[in-house]
């Protein structure tokens, strides 16, 4: 899939915390993907989330390629364990969006979830093989 996406100015930012099991199964999913950036529809809300190595975007349904909300500068190497809220920038593109970013943090992570759960891992298993140990008697 491919898509362009533009940007309005930036009108609001501010600093929020992600709960780490969201930020980690984002990162996870976003690992497996060949492409280097994961596409998440979140059916529920009329969304899609864009997520690579800098930043997850949020585009509208009825927007199409117009960034609403961004996620950036994720700052997952200051805390002190893997259980811990990422620190990040919310980034608003648009007027009144606080009702959109609350429902984001409740459907996000189930459609991160439901991706999961589809996801299969592609490309061609390989067994390595031991050889045995030999026993000197």
């Amino acid at each position: 899939m491919e898509i362009t996406c533009y940007r309005d100015p930036e009108i609001k930012r501010e600093s929020r915390h992600l709960p780490a099991n969201i930020y980690n199964l984002a990162v996870t999913l976003l690992a497996r993907c060949p492409t280097r950036h994961l596409f998440v529809p979140i059916r529920s809300m009329q969304y899609m989330a864009i997520i690579d190595h800098e930043e997850f975007v949020f585009i509208d349904g009825e927007r199409k390629c117009w960034i609403d909300l961004s996620w950036q500068n994720f700052r997952s190497h200051d805390r002190e364990s893997l259980d811990q809220p990422v620190a990040y920038e919310a980034v608003y593109y648009r007027e009144d969006l606080s009702i959109i970013m609350k429902h984001l943090h409740s459907e996000f992570p189930n459609a991160l979830q439901i991706l999961a759960k589809k996801e299969r891992l592609e490309g061609p298993a390989r067994i390595i093989n031991f050889p045995e140990k030999q026993v000197q008697s």
